[in-house]
Parts: structure tokens; sequence; C-alpha cells
């Protein structure tokens, strides 16, 4: 009796150790590719193609598969100092984003493809930026963030790899050419507004210059001219004003002559 319980039991473990066994086979034989990625299949080391989407079956120690994610990844280039055609050193950050095209291809010609982008793009970074002056550089980003871009892209694309863009995220000068810049900005907006005030006091004084003629050729009118001017400032300062005889001589006929006239 004691016997069949012991074999029972032995049975039992054995059952149990199998399902086990059959569980672990099965949870290794069984993958699940999502829609956004791609698996290269190889058997004993050859390859036997590119599955996926969905449940995927291997046959475990014998086959194994490499993952690739077809979505568009963002690389940041590491800070690159480089020299411009002028000789000026500047520090450029910079982003290249990047999809895989063809698992394949990058699963047997590119170990870490994205490390290798990025170094590539770095260097490449460097030679486009020797090759244009600072304000090149300041002024047209975008041309040669695209200019960047076409290069790495032609050089990775037999690696199954495209490259969507660059971006050039920013550029930083050194300190003395900051503070020469921003001189030479001050600089630029005292002579425009220098030039607007002598602008401004040549149109004025052709202004003056026709009144002084017109006044040349009526006497009365300069004094009925400084007798307003002397009005204008006895209004504002509440003062009075005494004027010399000689005007006052003037002023009167004046006056007079506009009350007749009224």
């Amino acid at each position: 009796m004691i016997l069949q319980v012991v074999e029972q039991v032995a049975f039992a473990i054995l059952v149990l150790f199998a399902i086990i066994v059959l569980a672990a086979i099965l949870s290794s034989a069984i993958r699940i590719i999502p829609e956004y990625q791609r698996a290269v299949k190889f058997r004993l080391g050859r390859v036997v193609g590119v599955v996926g989407p969905g449940l995927v079956f291997i046959i475990p120690i014998i086959e194994n598969i490499i993952r690739y994610d077809l979505r568009i990844e963002v690389v940041d280039v590491p800070s690159q100092k480089a020299l411009t055609k002028d000789n000026v050193e500047v520090t450029i950050d910079a982003a290249i984003y990047l999809r895989v095209i063809d698992a394949l291809k990058t699963a047997l010609t590119v170990r870490n493809h994205i490390p290798a982008v990025a170094i590539f793009a770095a260097s490449t970074l460097r030679d486009v930026v020797g090759m244009v002056d600072l304000d090149t550089l300041l002024t047209h980003r975008d041309e040669i963030a695209k200019r960047i871009a076409s290069i790495v892209d032609e050089h990775v694309t037999p690696w199954g790899i495209k490259v969507t863009a660059v971006a050039i995220k920013d550029i930083k000068l050194p300190e003395v050419l900051l503070r020469a810049m921003a001189s030479q900005a001050e600089a630029e907006r005292v002579r425009r507004a220098k030039i607007t005030l002598a602008s401004a006091e040549y149109e004025a004084s052709k202004i003056y210059l026709e009144a002084a003629e017109r006044y040349s050729q009526n006497p009365t009118a300069v004094q009925l001219r400084m007798i307003d001017a002397l009005i204008e400032i006895a209004r504002e300062h509440n003062l009075i004003i005494v004027t010399p005889p000689t005007m006052e001589y003037v002023a009167l006929p004046l006056a007079l002559g506009k009350k007749e006239q009224k």
C-alpha cells in the first residue's frame, strides 16, 4: 500500500516537472512582435528571414531572433567643437532623427546602429561647419542641417537606415566673440539713430530756410511770430512779459488794425 502511494506521488511529481518544462519551452518558443517592430530570425547562425508582426514561433536553442524598432528615433549628438571657415571656434549641439527601414540589412551590416550613426553624424557636422563662415552658420542653420542630413543619409542607407532630419539645437560662441558682437550691434544702433537724427535736422533746416525767406519778405510777420511766441511762453509758465518799446509800437498798430477789421 505504501509502495503504491510512493509511486503515485513520484508520478505526480514527474507530471508536474514535465508540465513546468513544457511551459518553459513554450514560453521561450513563442514570441509576440508588435506592429512597430520587426525581427530577424537566425537558425544555427544562418538567416531565415524577417518575421513579424504578430505571433512568432522559434525553436529553443536552435533559433534566435533580433528585434528592431521601425519607429523614428531621436539621437542626441554629443556637443562638438568645430572651427569655421573664418577660424572661429564654436560648440554645436545637434540631434538626429532616424529609423530602420530594412531590418535584415541592419542586422547583417552594423552591430549597434544608433551609436554608429551618431558618431558619423558628429564627424559630418564638424566637416560641414568647417566649410562655412560664422555668419553663414548663424543665418543659414536650417540649410546646413539639411546638408548634414543628406550626407549622413547617403552613407547609412546601405545599413538599412533612413535619416529623416538633423536639428541644430544650439550654437555656443566664445565669450570674447559674444562681447564683440554685442558692441558691434550697439554701434550699429547708435549709427542708425544718428543718421535718423541728422535726417530730421536736415528736413527741419529746409523748412526753417523756407520760413526765413517768407519772414524776410514781410518784417511784420516776424513781429507777429515773436508776439505769438511770447504769448505761448507766458501762458505755459503764467508769466507777465515786458517787451521793448519797438515791439510795442509794432504790436499796437497791428492790434488796432485787427479791431478795425472786426
